[in-house]
């Protein structure tokens, strides 16, 4: 499956926030090999917000830890800004702690890159970046995609707005929203006109996404409908019990475009 994009990735242009210069000067090389030359270095999140105030690049790539706050705090501001909130961010990082990342992971980013990274885990994080500026409509046999009706359930509203997006730039735009297991069960008990996909977070106060799809499948007896986990659940244990659940796939958190696109079409397009 591919797709023809408008622009390339030498198109891009990216802030660069490193308190490092010898980590800047590396990571500047690997974006020059991929061809892009529209690169702005900052040390700094003030600084960072600074130059996003002069103009919006399409990219953002971070470090962890910068002098006058975190990666965390500086997503926080770019996502929660409506003004900034479109743009993309990646965190290039050698952090391993889950309660570290795990904002992270929730505020939607193209990536998470560790130091030292892999070149080519660095491409395949430009490559979402384009399908996030330069989206293309999915087009499926057996429905219409505007058409379609989609439950979102996720505690995280910046999570929430992270896949809007993402399902919007396919061309699906009838979205309803849920924070909690406990709210959708509640919506798609008296939804008139039913859902034709469920989007759910794992883990969630009141009702978990666990729990909503054993209450979908077992209580409503609703065996039909595609129900897709996007998670950053790592626990194997977790995962196997929530596959006997009767998910129909999962999705880990950063989540790729090309493979949200492919899971659609093996979720609603077998018959």
């Amino acid at each position: 499956m591919s797709y023809n994009h408008q622009i390339d990735v030498s198109d891009l242009s990216i802030l660069l926030v490193e308190p490092s210069k010898m980590q800047s000067k590396v990571i500047t090389q690997h974006l020059k090999e991929e061809g892009i030359v529209n690169i702005d270095s900052v040390h700094s999140g003030t600084e960072a917000i600074n130059e996003l105030i002069k103009y919006q690049p399409d990219l953002i790539i971070s470090s962890m830890y910068l002098p006058d706050m975190t990666a965390t705090e500086l997503v926080v501001q770019v996502k929660t800004s409506e003004k900034f909130s479109n743009i993309s961010f990646m965190l290039i990082s050698s952090e391993t702690r889950v309660s570290a990342l795990e904002p992270i992971r929730q505020a939607g980013v193209v990536a998470i890159l560790p130091k030292p990274f892999n070149h080519v885990d660095l491409k395949r994080a430009l490559r979402n970046t384009i399908e996030f500026i330069d989206p293309e409509e999915i087009s499926l046999e057996h429905y219409d995609i505007e058409s379609i009706k989609v439950l979102l359930v996720d505690d995280s509203p910046m999570a929430r707005k992270h896949v809007i997006r993402v399902l919007n730039n396919m061309g699906i735009t009838h979205i309803t929203e849920a924070k909690d297991g406990k709210e959708a069960r509640d919506i798609f008990s008296w939804a008139e006109d039913g859902f034709d996909l469920v989007v759910t977070d794992l883990n969630m106060p009141e009702m978990n996404g666990e729990e909503l799809i054993q209450y979908i499948r077992t209580e409503m007896d609703n065996t039909f409908i595609p129900i897709l986990m996007v998670t950053s659940e790592d626990n194997e244990t977790r995962l196997n019990n929530v596959q006997q659940a009767g998910v129909s796939g999962i999705l880990d958190k950063p989540f790729d475009p090309h493979t949200v696109r492919e899971m659609l079409f093996r979720v609603l397009d077998e018959v």
